[in-house]
């Protein structure tokens, strides 16, 4: 089973410099940002009246699903990058190979891909 999967992703095949991978920085700001929302409305509700805290919790949970909205949004934008940059390396490297068997006397092999 892994073999398989190993085989079928090999877009960092010849990517001798790739040092890292690392979870795109809005993760990690989205999860601070949810975790002072929970902090800021646990300190809020006990200074509420009963009445007040249900509207209290309606404004806390729209602030929250907004600036959820808006890291998502982030997010696609981070991702959307992050492929159009993958394939132009891919392409790069597509048009290497393809170079490199034009030079070595194998002008009709073909780059599957």
């Amino acid at each position: 089973m892994f073999s398989n999967v190993f085989q079928r992703y090999s877009q960092f095949w010849d990517c001798e410099q790739l040092a890292i991978v690392d979870l795109v920085g809005g993760v990690r700001k989205m999860a601070e940002m949810i975790t002072s929302e929970i902090n800021r409305i646990n300190q809020i509700l006990p200074n509420k009246y009963a009445d007040e805290k249900t509207n209290e919790r309606i404004q806390w949970i729209e602030l929250v699903l907004d600036k959820m909205d808006h890291y998502k949004a982030e997010q696609y934008r981070y991702v959307k990058e992050g492929i159009t940059l993958l394939e132009l390396a891919l392409w790069k490297a597509k048009l290497l190979v393809k170079k490199k068997s034009m030079r070595g006397g194998g002008g009709n092999k073909e780059v599957q891909g």
